[in-house]
């Protein structure tokens, strides 16, 4: 089964390179009360295509269950996030959890927050803002989908403030504030068609 779904992630992958330029961001994770360097965990690949509802969905392209789970409570906690092995550094924002996401019944999930703004396609560039996790409880009944899943936030840019708008003043100096229409100035024209159409109506009838 393990093999199946390596294999089905890979065909994905591949599936999305032909297609579009795809991202792969190495997730880490590191005990926090430990100094010891972090360890892999996953890793995601996703689609930078501009069009979200175009994109293909994210995926989980490996994964390793932890071995530090082997030494932790379930209270413990763990700091998670994009690392770069080369640069021995966090290259996102990290998130803290507890062991016990990584428990029995458990399903790995991923959330990957990317800057929509930056389309350069690496998580060196801070394209990936930071990672979060939790493991959802597997329903007794459920038969598939119950391995790694990654969903991902894309973050746009907000509405701008006007700059430079002209302030118009009235003649004593004062800003001048732009009154709301009445229903009457806003639909005149449909009274004045629907007088005109009565009147129209009303020669018809003689």
């Amino acid at each position: 089964m393990k093999l199946l779904a390596s294999l089905a992630s890979a065909l994905l992958v591949a599936a999305m390179a032909a297609t579009a330029q795809v991202v792969t961001v190495p997730i880490y994770i590191q005990r926090v009360s430990s100094s010891s360097a972090p360890s892999f965990l996953a890793e995601v690949s996703y689609d930078t295509a501009q069009d979200p509802s175009s994109a293909v969905a994210p995926v989980v392209s490996a994964y390793e269950a932890p071995e530090i789970l082997d030494d932790l409570e379930s209270h413990e906690l763990l700091r998670i996030g994009v690392y770069d092995k080369t640069a021995n550094k966090w290259a996102s924002s990290t998130s803290v959890i507890t062991a016990e996401n990584f428990g029995k019944g458990y399903a790995p999930h991923f959330v990957l927050s990317v800057n929509e703004s930056s389309q350069k396609g690496s998580y060196d560039d801070q394209h990936v803002l930071g990672v979060a996790f939790k493991g959802i409880r597997i329903d007794a009944g459920q038969t598939r989908d119950f391995g790694p899943q990654a969903v991902l936030v894309r973050t746009t840019q907000g509405k701008q403030p006007e700059l430079n708008k002209p302030v118009v003043l009235s003649p004593e100096g004062k800003q001048v504030v732009p009154q709301e229409k009445t229903l009457l100035q806003k639909y005149w024209w449909v009274i004045a068609i629907v007088m005109v159409l009565s009147l129209g109506g009303g020669g018809d009838g003689k």
